[in-house]
């Protein structure tokens, strides 16, 4: 049968039997069986490269006027079509969920980051059965499928190495995948997976490792290997770097080019962008510039100690990003030397969302830092004494909110702000010579990520599957955006969308929005209105292209009619019950979300690693112990026995120099030191350390007795603990310190425990009155078991 006659409603495609003569002998003249024929797509179906960036706003690359060099784009750009109308959800998870499965947020149970899920359908971070990704229907269509990056679309209870893998790339639709699950991570020091199997980089910073050149060379290979061994068979690639999120980490030589050029400040950058983008067409001629919000300072108001800081920030911010192009010039240049890039549509999506604000006001040279709600400790002298290690190994940065406000120009706010264009237009860029004509040109249709699945169907001659492993699909939700490849002037197909995020709320119906912001996302604890006291604003894009100009007071009428159509399109999708709540949510028991770790009480055995945060038991903000039975060899023990964290924030037990030690990494700001004072002696040992909490909130310190079989070995104060998140991407290790170390009295490569580790245990008290077993009665009752 061929290719285009296979029927594929239902997926996966039912085998069909033979049917006819069967012969006694295979000689016999009159056998006959149709040749196997593998499973392809319709004839025609092109190869399909989808890009997207992280936290990156409209003006931020000069594809669309920005001030961060990207000719890679540039150069798609020129040889195929910038959509200037298209838009994102405001939030990476969110965006990334639809985008892989051509449906609204919401009803794809993403409406935040999955850290934050809680019980309510819309908000689970799981993703309902009835929703199939598009990687899973091109799989099943005959496409090699390859996810490389950044993957942030799995439960967190379901991010240690015991999965389940259900919603990892492999268990959705992917049959490759190379990159890292969660939010970030360290450029440096990346927490890869190959597969589901965690590995290490291939060679370290100082040998000119980063992640973004590592998973091109990734992804160069297995589409070189993928043509080699299936030529006729097309692939679908997702490739997502984790630039140009936070950490932003670019090699010296990239930040290095753009020495000088931000001295003059955000708001004049705004002011050149915007001139840049009338220039490109990107934005037309009469648009307006907004406003700068009150929230965000004019540079000139700035202390002139911080400037030098700031401007600092967005040298490694453009950097990486223009690293970040090449890497993809290379992947795209891959595809020009195999001979397939004219058959292979590429979406290159710049940014999941607005670009972030999270940095706070003033940035930050550790984003740890800030994301514990304690940005005030980075003072301006901090920064400036740091300022030449901004973007190295040494740094986890990100920049102030101005800069983010100005890479988002022309428009308001940025990434997390639903309501308005700065949180969810994004350029994007579609480079297909064999499949339009048109070259050079603006599509200015409004589109939103939930249509680049049905486009890609489209392209492909696939229907959206109405069953798939015998569960009916809802459909999708997007529409194609083929339709204005080659026609400029084509009426748009999408006519309204809803956006939430945070309670920040808009609508698009007919060229009118309404938006409501609800809350900014430096500010983590302010209080918020009432949902109904938020004031609504009402533009008319048809003639304000910007959201400049607020008619809510002159037409009331048109802004309740769009009210009400969010509304209806809110229970539509289930972005009802709305949620502000931001710092509870990240506490399981008021999300009301699975926990994968119950009880005050964990045991970890030797060997185990990779363990995410949400892998292990909670040790902040409460008194606490960690036991471990270890054999220590002839010639003294040396190494990590159990570290959490890395060099920005975390914890770490080991021996050194044969003492046992503990180490409390306050956000690289300080490291708090406790140390036996004598060896452990060879043989078999139980080593305990308890930390009693001083009480009293978070982030207090304690006192740290060291013990080694029951007997008190070394005692010490930790004067302040992390209170809230030690790490995006570091992980709890038994044996070594993987990734950066949490001590300075080891590397990495150090860190290695020389004996054996039979077990540790974590205890936790709930409160500052919970009784611990002391580290005798654990000492006895480990002998009694063994």
């Amino acid at each position: 049968m061929a290719a285009s006659d296979v029927p594929r409603s239902v997926l996966p495609i039912p085998h069909r039997a033979h049917v006819g003569l069967t012969t006694y002998d295979a000689k016999d003249p009159d056998t006959s069986y149709p040749p196997i024929e593998p499973l392809r797509p319709p004839a025609g179906a092109p190869n399909v490269l989808v890009v997207m960036l992280d936290d990156a706003g409209f003006g931020s690359s000069s594809a669309f006027g920005g001030p961060c060099e990207t000719p890679t784009f540039e150069r798609l750009a020129d040889q195929g079509l910038r959509f200037n109308r298209f838009h994102t959800t405001a939030l990476c998870s969110p965006t990334r969920q639809a985008l892989l499965t051509g449906r609204n947020h919401h009803a794809v149970g993403m409406g935040g980051i999955t850290e934050i899920a809680t019980s309510a359908p819309g908000y689970s971070s799981i993703l309902p059965d009835t929703a199939s990704p598009l990687a899973e229907t091109m799989k099943l269509n005959g496409y090699s499928t390859a996810q490389l990056g950044k993957c942030h679309e799995v439960p967190v209870w379901e991010t240690s190495p015991a999965g389940p893998f259900r919603q990892w790339p492999l268990g959705s639709g992917f049959e490759y995948f190379y990159g890292f699950v969660g939010a970030e991570t360290n450029q440096y020091y990346p927490a890869l997976y190959d597969g589901v199997t965690p590995v290490e980089p291939s060679k370290t910073p100082e040998e000119g490792y980063h992640f973004t050149e590592d998973m091109t060379d990734k992804a160069i290979t297995w589409i070189g290997q993928q043509k080699s061994l299936m030529p006729d068979k097309p692939f679908f690639m997702y490739f997502a770097p984790g630039a140009t999120h936070a950490p932003h980490h670019a090699p010296p030589e990239w930040s290095a080019k753009y020495k000088g050029r931000f001295d003059a400040g955000w708001d004049a950058i705004r002011e050149q962008t915007f001139a840049r983008q009338k220039e490109l067409g990107v934005i037309p001629a009469d648009a307006e510039l907004t406003a700068r919000p009150d929230e965000i300072s004019a540079w000139d108001d700035l202390p002139a100690d911080l400037k030098p800081v700031l401007a600092r920030q967005m040298e490694v911010y453009a950097g990486f990003m223009e690293h970040t192009d090449h890497h993809i010039g290379r992947l795209v240049d891959s595809l020009a030397e195999l001979g397939i890039l004219e058959d292979t549509l590429v979406y290159v999506i710049i940014g999941d969302n607005g670009a972030s604000g999270e940095g706070t006001l003033n940035g930050t040279f550790n984003e740890i830092i800030s994301l514990n709600g304690a940005a005030q400790l980075e003072t301006t002298e901090f920064m400036a004494a740091h300022i030449d290690a901004f973007g190295t190994p040494a740094a986890y940065n990100h920049y102030a909110v101005g800069w983010a406000h100005a890479m988002d120009t022309p428009y308001q706010w940025t990434k997390q702000v639903a309501s308005h264009f700065g949180g969810t237009r994004n350029g994007a860029i579609v480079h297909w010579p064999n499949g339009f004509q048109a070259r050079g040109e603006i599509r200015s249709q409004f589109h939103h990520i939930i249509d680049v699945a049905a486009t890609v169907l489209d392209v492909a001659g696939l229907p959206q599957p109405t069953f798939v492993n015998g569960i009916q699909q809802m459909p999708l939700h997007g529409v194609s955006m083929a339709y204005a490849f080659d026609d400029t002037a084509a009426p748009e197909a999408r006519e309204t969308q809803y956006f939430e995020m945070f309670c920040n709320r808009g609508i698009y119906h007919k060229g009118w929005t309404a938006v409501t912001r609800h809350s900014v996302p430096w500010e983590f604890h302010d209080a918020l209105p009432a949902l109904d006291d938020d004031v609504w604003e009402l533009y008319d894009t048809s003639t304000d292209w910007t959201q400049a100009r607020d008619l809510a007071a002159e037409r009331p009428d048109k802004l309740a009619e769009l009210q009400r159509l969010w509304l209806i399109e809110a229970v539509k999708y289930n972005v009802l019950p709305l949620d502000d709540r931001r710092i509870e949510r990240f506490n399981s028991d008021l999300a009301g979300r699975p926990v994968l770790v119950k009880g005050n009480t964990q045991i970890l055995y030797g060997g185990m690693g990779r363990l995410s945060e949400n892998s292990v038991l909670n040790l902040k903000n409460k008194s606490h112990a960690v036991s471990a039975q270890v054999e220590i060899p002839d010639g003294g023990g040396q190494g990590v026995i159990i570290a959490q964290g890395g060099a920005f924030a975390g914890w770490s037990l080991y021996l050194h120099e044969g003492r046992p030690k503990y180490c409390h990494n306050l956000a690289g700001l300080n490291r708090f030191y406790v140390e036996a004072d004598t060896p452990m002696p060879a043989g078999e040992h139980q080593l305990r350390m308890e930390f009693a909490y001083d009480g009293g909130g978070l982030a207090k310190g304690g006192l740290v007795t060291l013990y080694v079989d029951g007997d008190k070995v070394g005692e010490g104060r930790v004067e302040a603990t992390v209170p809230m998140l030690y790490s995006g991407d570091e992980t709890c290790d038994l044996g070594r310190d993987v990734g950066t170390p949490v001590s300075e009295d080891y590397t990495g490569t150090t860190s290695a425990f020389n004996g054996k580790i039979k077990w540790v245990q974590l205890d936790a008290g709930l409160n500052d009155n919970d009784h611990l077993i002391t580290a005798e009665e654990r000492f006895r009752i480990a002998m009694a078991i063994q």
